[in-house]
């Protein structure tokens, strides 16, 4: 497992994955971080107030989300699950949109052209085959495009995502597979999924496939960036597997202490992206409290802005789409 941040905060190289990254870089991602995990948090409280239907919460896996976001092009395509709220956020989704489609207010929340990010696919696995058939798209148009897609562990067991990555590696499509592997596809774990690591899945497939520290924002970072630059060199899809935890449940429906021991939860705790972070900026005096209290500010900010956002929308419920002309 590539890992260039150990839990102590400590910064350590790879020969194969080198990483150039500024200091502004490094705050900007601790703050990206924080900011989702405001604004998740928020949703959830809306979530059991009865403001939203439903909602995914994303709290633990916010480092692989952040920071692959950061490894493409503002061009390239994206297709996200319905948990990749960072990535939503990274590329300029309103809380308004992000929260439409769990308030039931429209079928999808943003503009897929302008934002280089598709809708939220509820459907397990779908998006590896929509995200594959627009990078075969991309390849017939002579474009220097990359497509990246976002799905958990859960979704390798579909027949969707093993039929995208034949498509993928038949025709050498410029696609980023990033599974976020947060070891529960609801409540069956990992194990029980998959008699191998799933990073390997794509030996079978007959291209890269690499697994990384899913809590180290650097490890990421320089792993999605080696995998977009080969994609768009011509060289084929890639499958990175982020090895992550999910802190909360499956979604709000879910209650995760029927199927997980509390100690699995606190050694997970210890492995927290923001905190290692965190102590990797103090330890390189990279910054001080000004800092984190004005990004404390901007996730106090956004969340009230999530908040009105919510309140704001409208339910339609399902009529419109029988009378919409």
């Amino acid at each position: 497992m590539i890992q260039l941040l150990t839990p102590d905060g400590v910064r350590r190289d790879d020969d194969n994955f080198p990483l150039d990254v500024t200091h502004d870089e490094l705050r900007g991602m601790y703050r990206d971080m924080v900011v989702t995990r405001r604004v998740d948090a928020e949703a959830t409280a809306l979530q059991r107030q009865g403001e939203l239907g439903l909602w995914a919460p994303s709290q633990g896996q916010e480092a692989a989300q952040v920071a692959s976001v950061r490894a493409f092009a503002a061009s390239d395509m994206l297709f996200p699950s319905y948990r990749e709220h960072g990535v939503a956020l990274a590329r300029g989704v309103r809380p308004a949109e992000l929260l439409s489609l769990f308030r039931g207010a429209s079928h999808g929340g943003w503009n897929i052209t302008e934002r280089r990010l598709n809708t939220y696919t509820i459907v397990l696995a779908a998006q590896l085959l929509h995200a594959v058939g627009y990078a075969m798209g991309v390849q017939r148009d002579d474009a220097r495009e990359v497509v990246g897609v976002y799905f958990g562990d859960g979704s390798t067991s579909q027949g969707d995502a093993s039929e995208a990555m034949n498509w993928a590696s038949a025709t050498d499509a410029p696609v980023v597979f990033c599974l976020q592997n947060n070891q529960y596809a609801i409540s069956v774990p990992v194990g029980k999924q998959s008699p191998v690591p799933l990073y390997r899945r794509a030996e079978g497939f007959g291209f890269p496939g690499v697994r990384v520290d899913g809590n180290d924002v650097l490890a990421v970072l320089a792993v999605t960036r080696w995998a977009v630059d080969r994609a768009r060199a011509g060289e084929g899809p890639s499958l990175i597997e982020s090895f992550t935890y999910r802190m909360g449940p499956h979604t709000t429906s879910d209650d995760p202490r029927r199927y997980r021991e509390p100690g699995e939860l606190e050694h997970w705790r210890a492995l927290d992206p923001i905190d290692r972070l965190r102590r990797h900026l103090d330890a390189e005096q990279l910054a001080d409290e000004s800092f984190y209290t004005s990004v404390e500010e901007d996730a106090t900010t956004v969340a009230a802005a999530v908040r009105e956002a919510c309140l704001g929308l409208e339910p339609t419920g399902p009529f419109p789409v029988f009378t919409a002309g």
